[in-house]
């Protein structure tokens, strides 16, 4: 059967009868007499849209029918019988736009450059077409993208029309193989003077359609090259958000658009010499809080700080170590990456730092490790500080007797 969105691909609402309706994986679905709503194939994603006041999220080929899929399970509206589908069109003509200049692409790229298309995927914001090349210098693209421009200025007519197999193996026809289960007719999609290919998909009447096709930029891919590209009403879309996002810049970085880079380099500058200078500043005082801590010539000793990390009480533990020979110290931090725990012991105080910074994650909840004098980690709750404290102490205590 030639279904409506192939007879009529610009038509948007369709009296149906409901044939059937099922259930496809806990899925509701729908079996019409007719559809205008194209089923997922060949790089384009399938239509949306409304059968009988019901929204139909997916559309798909299954066992030689058409299942028109729904989110919500099945109301009235789906039910055998006779019903109104309505096609979600700014989805459609978008799929339109991007395919038509898929194909227009792919016939330039590969007649006039000799760029072959192997697969092609049609994206919800951007497309892609690979193509059988290593790479692709930026002045290769601004060729392409002029000679594709041309032909829609051009205006050129795009028809479909379906051809007998033995007709079809006379024609000099553009295609990435037919499937493997295919029998009956072919159906072809000619853009006049410029291409005659295999194709099932929904297409422009005219290049003219297409508007423009932009295209953005290439990535290696599996000894080719991706090329992705926007098409038609996308172009304009990303064209309004880029100008947004160069307006915000504009006023964040109180530059004009010529002098945007520039400002945003000297900005990141600035903010890595004042993280220089903070680790700089931080290094410096976690070395006096050691040195503090160390100076009181306790056998245990202990420090909470405000607004620091694990890497601020590692380096405070660090000097600690050096400048305390016989004492230990439990340390402890909460910042915006959450609360941070290090017991740390001179070289002669003859505490095991493995067994008791253990004991110390059990209690604050947490887990850590360490080699040598420092057990570090990352505490789940410091509510419990003080009783992690006091069993460092206790294990002191059995040290000195």
């Amino acid at each position: 059967m030639i279904y409506a969105y192939e007879r009529e691909p610009y038509r948007t609402r369709l009296d149906v009868r409901v044939l059937a309706v099922g259930e496809e994986a806990g899925r509701p679905y729908a079996v019409l007499d007719d559809t205008i709503l194209y089923p997922e194939g060949g790089g384009q994603p399938p239509d949306r849209g409304v059968l009988g006041g019901v929204d139909v999220v997916d559309v798909q080929k299954r066992d030689g029918e058409v299942r028109h899929y729904f989110a919500d399970g099945l109301a009235a509206g789906a039910a055998a019988g006779p019903a109104e589908l309505a096609l979600d069109w700014r989805r459609r003509f978008d799929h339109m736009q991007q395919h038509t200049a898929q194909h227009l692409l792919s016939a330039i790229a590969a007649d006039r450059f000799g760029w072959v298309t192997t697969s092609f995927h049609l994206g919800e914001l951007m497309c892609d077409v690979e193509l059988d090349v290593p790479s692709l210098a930026p002045v290769q693209l601004a060729a392409l993208e002029e000679e594709v421009a041309s032909e829609v200025r051009a205006a050129r007519p795009v028809s479909a029309r379906r051809v007998s197999p033995a007709d079809y193996a006379g024609l000099a026809v553009r295609t990435r193989g037919l499937p493997s289960d295919h029998t009956g007719d072919v159906r072809l999609v000619e853009i006049a003077g410029i291409d005659l290919t295999t194709c099932g998909g929904t297409h422009l009447a005219s290049t003219a359609e297409i508007e423009a096709v932009s295209l953005l930029g290439t990535a290696p891919m599996r000894g080719g090259t991706r090329l992705f590209f926007v098409a038609g009403g996308r172009v304009r879309r990303r064209l309004a958000g880029l100008e947004a996002q160069l307006g915000e810049l504009r006023r964040v970085l109180e530059a004009p658009e010529e002098e945007l880079a520039a400002a945003a380099r000297a900005r990141i500058e600035q903010l890595r010499e004042s993280q220089r200078r903070d680790r700089t500043l931080e290094g410096r005082l976690a070395e006096a809080l050691a040195d503090a801590l160390a100076a009181r010539g306790r056998p245990l000793s202990d420090l909470h700080v405000d607004d620091a990390d694990g890497g601020f009480l590692q380096r405070l533990a660090a000097r600690f170590e050096k400048s305390a020979q016989a004492g230990a110290a439990l340390l402890t931090a909460t910042g915006a990456k959450g609360a941070f725990f290090a017991l740390v012991a001179g070289p002669a105080s003859g505490l095991d730092v493995s067994a008791a910074g253990a004991r110390v994650a059990a209690i604050l909840e947490g887990r850590g490790g360490g080699s040598g004098r420092i057990f570090q980690g990352k505490a789940g709750d410091l509510a419990r500080r003080s009783e992690a404290l006091a069993a460092v102490a206790a294990a002191l205590e059995e040290i000195l007797g």
